[in-house]
């Protein structure tokens, strides 16, 4: 997507050890024209997979996945990172490691939103390591639903994340894709 990619790299920063700062659009601040459009081009791309779920994790893949889910007319589920005590008692849990906050995080999903007869779509912000995403993935079997499809707004290819989820045989897609970050320039 080259609106995405010049706004990378008009606005992104490198900050080294593989981190790409995207506060300004997408992480902290929001550009609500680019993600109308980022989440418009994510819903055409699995309009055909038939979701009745779209998956993220809290924060920054909600945005995209909400206007997605807008497109597509499908309720966007939001893994939390902390249980509230509105939500009903044993969730769905699946720890990750954050690669931004250098830490495990636990992500809980109510059983309340996600069943066996769901067909779920995964959105986040990064596809890096996929650790965030292969968590989601795991939450999406202990409910027993069928995952369709994975989707990120950037991939750091060199991460080999996607590598990582090709045996889960569903479509991959990134609206940009970056190869490296060579003397601190962002290749795609």
């Amino acid at each position: 997507m080259e609106l995405l990619k010049e706004k990378i790299l008009a606005e992104g920063q490198y900050l080294g050890n593989g981190i790409l700062k995207v506060d300004s659009f997408m992480n902290h601040q929001i550009d609500p024209v680019l993600m109308k459009k980022m989440g418009e081009e994510l819903a055409g791309k699995f309009r055909q997979a038939a979701a009745t779920r779209i998956l993220t994790a809290e924060s920054s893949g909600i945005a995209p996945a909400l206007i997605a889910g807008i497109e597509l007319g499908i309720p966007v589920v939001y893994a939390r990172k902390n249980q509230p005590i509105t939500m009903k008692r044993d969730p769905f849990r699946e720890k990750s490691e954050s690669h931004t906050h250098k830490r495990a995080v636990e992500l809980v999903v109510s059983t309340e939103y996600l069943s066996a007869s769901d067909r779920v779509l995964i959105i986040d912000d990064f596809l890096a390591t996929a650790r965030t995403i292969l968590s989601l993935v795991k939450l999406i079997e202990q409910s027993g639903a069928t995952l369709v499809g994975i989707g990120s707004v950037i991939e750091k290819e060199f991460e080999g994340g996607r590598a990582k989820l090709a045996e889960l045989k569903v479509p991959i897609v990134s609206l940009a894709c970056i190869k490296s970050f060579d003397n601190n320039k962002i290749n795609f």
